[in-house]
Order: structure tokens, then C-alpha cells, then sequence
């Protein structure tokens, strides 16, 4: 039989997936510390002895990943080491029964609006006057800002709105709160999340508000920078180029995954717009905003993608020379529309697609960042690595865009900080500098 452990209760919050998780999980330690418990995150010494599992359920890897944490730390119980294991987020949401009946150890199963049942099994009140009142995990100088919970979006390839639901907007009032809160922890900038930045206000306000609410975050002391991720083409409100273009807080940045450009894969893909639509507002965007940076996201492999589709896809990367771009195989998700479609295009033929995308971005990445040699850039630095202080431009989000690398051994600058700094070399995806 197993024993329990001596430990003090301390409550390990361990988050799989995107950014949109590493939110919930935040909020939830915020109500946890509101509540006065002893709350850790990713607890590198595990000595917590309830573990709470934020995981994901997006696609494949993500999945997988997710259920071996779960089992981990079930294991762990089953050794006496943990005492309590749930599981919450879109996983969970999804597949609960499932999960049930194979990870039958598991204490409890909750899903993404769960919140308040979570607290209670942890022994905790859901406090709602919190507004923005969060344990942030990432670094002290930039923090995520959910603006809307769930999507409206038909996408025939996304099982997002399955695990959570409808589109739901936040108030720009309490966003400001939240943010101006945030101001005052130090964070310098904010990282914009939802679903769908762009449907943002539909639901509350009858109309696209993302420009209004741009323009009051920039009005709050200390925020600098104000980024926008997951935006989306169909229905863009024109009216953000202007804010972005005009407010120097805004970055001149935009993540909008575009996931293809052939006609019949956008219809079958249900994503409301076509090659020309896409191609005439790409040049909206560089017109609006001359020196914006564009990330997108590509799917190849769906089903029924012919040579003749991909070349097409090919080309337009080529014409259109993204300064962001990732490319991912599609894979099969069930209950959406797509996963009635046969999956005919060969894993290895995905794979190598996805290989191709890639080169040709790496080329257009090297060329676009020899642009930027000898020029000197306001950068924030993120963090000091080994023998170099790795920070970013205004066109590069943590994680997943270039970095500016500088050597420490001859240079100082202060992490959490900006700093001008001139570009004297650059790879693919990587810019080397020196302080101006």
C-alpha cells in the first residue's frame, strides 16, 4: 500500500503547450497565493507534494507530451513521493473520459473552464475581485495578456474551439487593470494572446475593438512595448495598421498565421479567403506600415494538397518574403471537419514539404538580416547566457524569432532593460551586436 509523504503541502503547477496556458496557469497560482497557499511552478527540486497538470491537446506531439507528465507523476505518487495528482487544461477537456478510464490514478480530471471546482478541491476560494492578480512565470520585464477565451472561427483543421468553446472577450477596463497592475510589477512589455485578437469586442461591444484597446494599453506608465500574437486574416480590422503605425508602443510586429494560399485548400480549410484576398492584404499591411514584421505559420500535407498546390504555396513565400515564418505537417484531429477527409498525403512527403518551406525561409531570414548589419536597434535584453546577453528588436517575440546575441566577456548591458545596440554580423536567425 502506498505511503503518504512527510511533505508540507506545496502545490507544484507544472504547464504544457502554448502561452494561453502559461495565463491560465499564472491566474490559477494567483488565486492560489491569494488564498494563502504554498504555490510553486515547475518546481525544479519536485518537492511539491500536490501536483497540478496544465496540459495541452493541440496536435500530436503536444498530446503525447502531456500524457507522459501525467504518468510521470502519477508514478510518482505511486512511489509516495506525490500525494495528490490533477490534471487540468484542454487535454483534459477534451479527452476526459478517456483519460479516466486509462489514468485511472489520477486524483481528478478538470477542464479549461474548470477554475473555480479547481480551487475547491485544493482547498482554496475562487476570489472574483481579482482582476489581473497573477503569479507571473516569465521573465520580470515582459508578460502574456489574454484579451478573449475560445473561438468563433470554422476552421476545418482546429480542434481549439472544441476545448475552449466560444469566443469570449475581457473588458477592455479590467484588461487596463490588469495590465497597469503588471506595469508595476517592472513588465515593460506585453504580449497580446487569444484565439483571435481580431474578433476581439464582436461579442461585447458589437464591433471590432482591438485598435481601441491598443490605444488605451499604450496610455499606462511603463509598458513600452505592446505585441500582437494570433490575429486572423479573414475580417482584419484595418484600423489597428493605423494604431501600429502611429503609436510608437506598438510594435511593428504581427503573428497571423495564414496556414495556406491555394484556393481549394483554403475553402476545404474553411478559412473565408482566398490567394488574392491574402496577397491584397499583405500589402495593405506593408503599405499601412512599412518596416512591420510579419509572422506566419503554414500548414502542408492537408489532405488533398497536390505538387501543384504546394508549388504554388512555394512560390508565394518566395513573392512574399516573410520575416517570420514557421511550417508544420498536418495531422489529423478528431471531431473536426477535416478528420472526415482522407489523409493521403504520405507522412514522408509532409516531412519534406515542410523541410522545403523551411529552407526557403531560412534564405529569406539571412537575406532580410544582412539588411540589418551596421544598423543599431532598440533591444531588450531578455537574459545573460553562458558568455552572451541574449535579447530581441521590436520584431522579434521570445521564444520563437530571432535573437540579438552579445558577447559579455567585452560588453555589458543590463538584463530586463533596453539597450541600443548595432548590428555588426547575422545568420539565418540570430543577430550578433554591440552596444551603440
Amino acid at each position: 500500500m502506498r505511503t503518504k509523504s512527510k511533505k508540507e503541502n506545496k502545490i507544484n503547477v507544472v504547464t504544457l503547450g502554448c502561452s494561453k496556458n502559461v495565463y491560465d496557469s499564472e491566474v490559477l497560482m494567483g488565486q492560489l497565493k491569494a488564498n494563502n497557499k504554498n504555490v510553486v511552478h515547475e518546481d525544479e527540486n519536485d518537492e511539491g507534494n500536490i501536483v497540478v497538470i496544465n496540459t495541452c491537446g493541440f496536435i500530436g506531439d503536444a498530446k503525447e507530451e502531456s500524457i507522459n507528465t501525467i504518468l510521470h507523476y502519477v508514478n510518482k505518487k505511486e512511489l509516495g513521493e506525490v500525494d495528490r495528482v490533477y490534471v487540468s487544461g484542454c487535454l483534459s477537456e477534451r479527452y476526459k473520459p478517456d483519460l479516466q478510464k486509462e489514468i485511472p490514478n489520477v486524483d481528478e480530471y478538470f477542464g479549461t473552464h474548470d477554475l473555480p471546482n479547481l480551487l475547491k478541491v485544493l482547498e482554496a476560494d475562487y476570489k472574483h475581485e481579482l482582476i489581473g492578480e497573477r503569479l507571473t512565470t516569465t521573465p520580470t520585464h515582459y508578460a502574456y495578456l489574454k484579451i478573449a477565451e475560445g473561438c468563433d472561427r470554422p476552421c476545418s483543421f482546429c480542434a481549439i474551439p472544441l476545448m475552449r468553446g466560444k469566443h469570449v472577450s475581457t473588458p477592455i477596463e479590467n484588461l487596463v487593470i490588469e495590465a497597469t497592475k503588471l506595469a508595476k510589477k517592472g513588465i515593460k512589455e506585453l504580449i497580446l494572446i487569444a484565439q483571435d485578437l481580431t474578433y476581439y469586442g464582436l461579442d461585447i461591444y458589437k464591433k471590432r475593438a482591438l485598435a481601441d484597446l491598443l490605444k488605451e494599453l499604450a496610455k499606462i506608465d511603463g509598458i513600452e512595448w505592446i505585441r500582437l500574437h494570433y490575429a486572423f486574416p479573414t475580417g482584419f480590422p484595418l484600423d489597428v495598421l493605423e494604431v501600429i503605425h502611429n503609436e510608437p508602443k506598438v510594435c511593428n510586429y504581427l503573428d497571423i498565421p495564414l496556414q495556406h494560399i491555394n484556393d481549394d485548400i483554403l475553402k476545404s480549410m474553411r478559412r473565408g479567403t482566398s490567394h488574392e484576398k491574402t496577397t491584397n492584404l499583405i500589402a495593405e499591411f506593408r503599405k499601412s506600415v512599412p518596416n512591420m514584421a510579419i509572422r506566419t505559420t503554414l500548414i502542408v500535407g492537408y489532405p488533398g494538397e497536390t505538387e501543384e498546390n504546394f508549388q504554388e504555396l512555394k512560390d508565394w513565400i518566395q513573392e512574399m518574403r516573410f520575416e517570420r515564418l514557421g511550417a508544420f505537417a498536418y495531422s489529423h484531429e478528431e471531431n473536426t471537419t477535416a478528420a472526415d477527409l482522407e489523409d493521403n498525403v504520405p507522412e514522408e512527403v509532409k516531412q519534406q514539404r515542410v523541410n522545403e518551406i523551411m529552407d526557403i525561409q531560412s534564405q529569406i531570414s539571412f537575406e532580410l538580416n544582412q539588411e540589418k548589419v551596421d544598423k543599431i536597434f532598440k533591444v531588450l535584453i531578455d537574459r545573460k547566457d553562458g558568455n552572451q546577453f541574449v535579447g530581441r528588436t521590436e520584431f522579434d517575440s521570445p521564444d520563437v524569432d530571432n535573437e540579438v546575441l552579445i558577447d559579455a566577456t567585452k560588453h555589458y548591458v543590463q538584463v530586463g532593460k533596453f539597450a541600443a545596440i548595432k548590428i555588426t554580423s547575422a545568420t539565418e536567425f540570430d543577430l550578433y551586436g554591440e552596444p551603440a
